[in-house]
């Protein structure tokens, strides 16, 4: 059977009709704010004080894009007699986000707890070379991180923590019943001998 002519037409005029008659939900950027979900992939943050300078960040990076540098410093002995410590301390974090993919390796192979994704997304700028943050930069995104989501309360409570828990609960019984049996001995009889007999 052949389609009468226009009939798409009709169709695409039917759809447009329809939506016309339906209000429009389009939030007006940059007046209206988008909501962004908590793990949005805008930038990257670094805790400093958490970084190690263990490179794995650079190592496992498929781009290449973040650069660290860094030097050692003799720390000395925290008690007398002890030995000298070297450390490694950071002169430089940057991570190049004309290069950068959004993976997200380098957060997830983060030991420390040194990176962290931030929604925020506006830092574009008109020369590439601008896309290079360095730690500074990298310091202030950190201000952006949402905190973590809550617990679900359904949720199965953590082994580590029922673990903790148990043995808390068993050191607290165990302090208990001494002062218990000493409460149960009647106020005539003595608990315990006190010395040798003469």
């Amino acid at each position: 059977m052949a389609p009468i002519p226009g009939s798409g037409l009709a169709k695409g005029l039917a759809v447009t009709l329809r939506t016309m008659t339906r209000k429009s939900v389009t939030e007006q950027y940059p007046d209206a704010q988008p909501e962004l979900p908590p793990r949005t992939r805008g930038v990257i943050g670094l805790f400093e004080e958490n970084c190690t300078v263990c490179m794995l960040c650079a190592r496992e990076c498929p781009d290449w894009c973040i650069y660290i540098d860094s030097h050692k410093e003799t720390v000395p002995p925290a008690a007398p007699g002890g030995r000298e410590r070297s450390r490694n301390v950071l002169d430089r974090f940057a991570i190049d986000f004309s290069l950068c993919m959004y993976c997200g390796i380098c957060i997830e192979v983060c030991p420390f707890d040194a990176l962290f994704w931030s929604p925020e997304f506006e830092y574009a700028e008109t020369d590439i070379r601008e896309l290079t943050h360095e730690r500074d930069k990298l310091r202030e995104w950190m201000w952006t991180v949402p905190a973590p989501p809550a617990l679900d309360p359904a949720a199965e409570e953590p082994k580590e923590i029922s673990a903790a828990r148990k043995t808390a609960e068993k050191l607290a019984a165990a302090q208990a019943q001494p002062t218990e049996a000493t409460e149960a001995t009647a106020p005539g009889e003595p608990s315990e001998p006190q010395g040798g007999e003469s």
